[in-house]
């Protein structure tokens, strides 16, 4: 029997999708308006679509809706952060001593693969899409792969924040020498060094959050999120 073709893709979910990749991805950034005409145009759809996507991702706490006022991109609430953090670290942690126990050959050579093409990615996207490898591979390596999901669904705030630490001054090679040392408790059976070192790692994005906020605080959340309307004075 022939396979079933997968169904299309509605454009609600279609809009969806590029705009939480946006989002997510720094592309639109903290505090930026949203037209639904503007995006209806880029993305070839009505502006239903658009109106629809818009109210899933506020639904996410990604976009804020005003009324009489428009759409906007959330700014990076650190509540948010620290909750997608919360579970991120339960979930990773977790997996660790089952991964010193399991792991083989096999998988300690992929790990080390990825470190490697993380030092040299030239741009923070590269660098994220093999972040987000490694750390499923670290959740293979426990036997927890199905867990990633989990993960992946809860961060989106944290993903924000995690891209701009790695915009920040803190150099990516540093990020990957971190993944070198609990790769390399891994491989000594050392669960415990391994553990701290990822709690270290994954904690870092606090650090880099304070150091963002003090320099940006227009990219994060405080308070009331209503946009204000610039007062435009009128000379005669």
């Amino acid at each position: 029997m022939s396979e079933k073709p997968n169904p299309p893709i509605s454009s609600r979910s279609r809009v969806y999708e590029e705009l939480r990749r946006r989002i997510v991805t720094l592309e639109s950034e903290p505090g930026a308006s949203l037209s639904e005409n503007e995006l209806a145009a880029q993305l070839s759809v009505s502006r239903t679509p658009v109106r629809e996507g818009l109210i899933l991702l506020s639904e996410e706490g990604l976009v804020h809706i005003f009324p009489k006022l428009g759409s906007f991109v959330a700014r990076i609430d650190p509540q948010r952060v620290a909750d997608a953090q919360f579970i991120r670290e339960a979930v990773e942690l977790a997996s660790l001593p089952d991964a010193a126990r399991l792991v083989d050959a096999d998988q300690l050579g992929a790990l080390r693969d990825l470190i490697a093409a993380q030092r040299k990615a030239e741009s923070v996207n590269a660098f994220f899409e093999l972040d987000e490898l490694f750390h499923h591979a670290l959740l293979t390596a426990g036997g927890h792969e199905r867990a990633w999901r989990t993960v992946e669904a809860a961060k989106a705030h944290l993903d924000r924040a995690r891209r701009l630490g790695m915009m920040s001054e803190r150099s990516l090679q540093s990020l990957a020498g971190e993944h070198e040392v609990v790769v390399d408790a891994l491989a000594d059976g050392d669960a415990e060094r391994a553990t701290a070192a990822l709690r270290t790692h994954l904690r870092t994005v606090f650090t880099d959050i304070e150091s963002i906020r003090a320099r940006s605080p227009e990219l994060f959340a405080s308070g009331d999120q209503r946009p204000t309307r610039k007062v435009v004075a009128v000379w005669r």
